[in-house]
C-alpha cells in the first residue's frame, strides 16, 4: 500500500441505514485498495443529539452535530455525504455544492424533478471549479453488474432486443406495519417507484448503455390508511388530524405500492419493469435479464456474485445458460478482496462506490453516476407518474442535457 499525503474529510449527513451502509463503506475503502487519498470520518449529523452521539461512537465518527448547515460550513470537512430522506437532498446538496464541497448524494437524487434539476445545475457550477458530485446508486458496484455491462459494452450480446427488470420485496404486506416516512409522499417522494425502482431504472441503462425514451405506466397503492407510530400505545384518535382523513389513529398512504410500466429505449430495445414492496416472500428481490441477438444475461441480487450468460454463437449442441462465478480478480473490484470463489456481500458495493468516488476526486476525473445520470432516473420516474395518473398514457421522456442545465 502507498503512503497516503492527502486526507478526504467526510462529514455524513444521517445515520440509520444508509447512513449505517456508508459508514462501513468509509471505514473499510483505504484498508481493502490503494488510493491517493484517506478518508477520514470527520463527522456526523443527525437530529437528535443524544442519538448522532450514539451513532457516532457506534459507527467510527470523529464527532458529531446535530447542525448541518454548521456542517456545510466547516472548513476541516471536504466531502458531504448525504444519507436522509428524500425532501432534504435538494436543500443540503445545492448548500454543499455552493460552499465548495464535493457531494454523494443517496437516491434518488430528489423527490421532484425540479428539486433534480436544480441539484444537477448546481453540481455542474461546481464541476466548473473542480468539485466533484456522484448520486448513490449502489447496485452499479456489484461486480457482477459491472461486468455485465462490459460484456454487453465488448458486443457479446449483439443487439440489444429486451430488457426485463424487477425489484420485489414483501416488507409492508401487512396492513397494521406503521405508516413510517417512506410511505409519505412529503419525505419520500414517492413510494416503490423511487425507492427501488429507481435502482432498476438507474441499472438497466447502465449496463445497456441505452436510456428510457418512453413508458406506458401503472401505480397501485394497496393499503391506503396505516397506523401512525405510536397509535398502538395509546395514541389518541385527534392524532389521525391531518393525515388525510383516515380512520382514528391511523394517516394516510400517499405514495404508491407498486409501480409496473413498458419502455422504449432509445436504442431500439424495449423494456417492462416492476416494482413492488407487496411481492409476499420477496425480501430484496432485484433481477435483470437482457436478450440480444447474439444472447443473453441475467443477474439475481439474491445470487449476486453470479451472472448466467447464454451464448447463442455456440454451435447448438454446446447453448446453454453458463454459470460465471464472479470472484475472480481480473472482474470487477474484486482485486481488492479475497481469493477466487469467496464471495462477498450487499455492503461491499458501497465500498466500491467509495473507492470510485475518491478516485475520480484524487485525479479530477468525471463521477459517474453524476447528478446529470441521476437526472435522467427522476425524468423517468416523473414520467412514469404522469403516465399512470394518465391511465397508462404513452409519454416521451425527455434526455437530460449534458451540462445539466447550468
Amino acid at each position: 500500500m502507498s503512503t497516503h499525503t492527502t486526507d478526504l474529510r467526510v462529514g455524513m449527513i444521517g445515520y440509520a441505514f444508509m447512513g449505517t451502509a456508508h459508514s462501513q463503506a468509509w471505514r473499510t475503502v483505504n484498508r481493502v485498495f490503494d488510493l491517493p487519498m484517506q478518508a477520514r470520518m470527520a463527522v456526523v449529523c443527525g437530529r437528535g443529539e443524544a442519538k448522532v452521539a450514539e451513532a457516532a461512537a457506534q459507527l467510527g465518527w470523529q464527532e458529531h452535530t446535530s447542525d448541518w448547515r454548521a456542517l456545510v460550513a466547516r472548513d476541516d470537512v471536504d466531502l458531504i455525504d448525504i444519507c436522509t430522506p428524500g425532501d432534504s437532498h435538494a436543500e443540503i446538496a445545492i448548500a454543499a455544492l455552493d460552499a465548495g464541497k464535493h457531494v454523494l448524494c443517496e437516491k434518488p437524487l430528489a423527490n421532484t424533478l425540479d428539486e433534480a434539476q436544480a441539484m444537477a445545475a448546481a453540481a455542474a457550477r461546481a464541476a466548473a471549479l473542480g468539485v466533484r458530485s456522484m448520486c448513490g446508486f449502489n447496485y452499479r458496484r456489484v461486480p457482477a453488474v459491472s461486468l455485465m455491462r462490459r460484456m454487453i459494452a465488448e458486443g457479446r450480446l449483439g443487439e440489444i432486443r429486451h430488457v426485463r427488470a424487477v425489484y420485489l420485496q414483501d416488507w409492508i404486506t401487512d396492513p397494521e406495519f406503521p405508516l413510517v416516512w417512506r410511505l409519505q409522499k412529503d419525505k419520500a417522494g414517492s413510494g416503490a417507484l423511487g425507492d427501488i425502482g429507481a435502482h432498476i431504472i438507474d441499472l438497466t441503462q447502465y449496463v445497456v448503455g441505452q436510456r428510457i425514451a418512453g413508458v406506458s405506466a401503472l401505480t397501485e397503492t394497496f393499503v391506503k390508511h396505516r397506523p401512525l407510530p405510536g397509535a398502538s400505545s395509546g395514541l389518541s384518535a385527534a392524532a389521525s388530524d391531518g393525515s388525510g382523513g383516515g380512520p382514528a389513529g391511523r394517516g394516510e398512504v400517499t405514495v404508491d405500492d407498486a409501480a409496473l410500466f413498458l419502455a422504449r429505449l432509445d436504442g431500439g430495445a424495449i423494456a417492462t419493469y416492476e416494482a413492488t414492496r407487496f411481492a409476499t416472500g420477496r425480501k430484496n428481490g432485484l433481477r435483470v435479464e437482457i436478450n440480444g441477438s447474439r444472447g443473453s444475461l441475467v443477474f439475481d441480487f439474491e445470487r449476486m456474485n453470479e451472472l448466467e450468460f447464454y451464448d447463442a454463437t455456440l454451435p447448438a449442441a454446446e447453448q446453454g445458460f453458463t454459470r460465471i462465478l464472479v470472484t475472480e480478480p481480473t472482474h470487477p473490484y474484486m482485486s481488492g478482496w479475497w481469493p477466487p470463489g469467496h464471495l462477498i456481500g450487499y455492503e461491499h458495493s458501497f465500498t466500491h462506490q467509495a473507492r470510485d468516488l475518491i478516485e475520480a476526486i484524487a485525479t479530477g476525473a468525471d463521477v459517474a453516476p453524476s447528478f446529470a445520470d441521476a437526472l435522467q432516473v427522476q425524468l423517468v420516474l416523473d414520467a412514469v407518474v404522469r403516465s399512470a395518473q394518465l391511465g397508462s398514457t404513452w409519454l416521451e421522456v425527455k434526455s437530460a442535457p449534458t451540462e445539466a442545465i447550468a
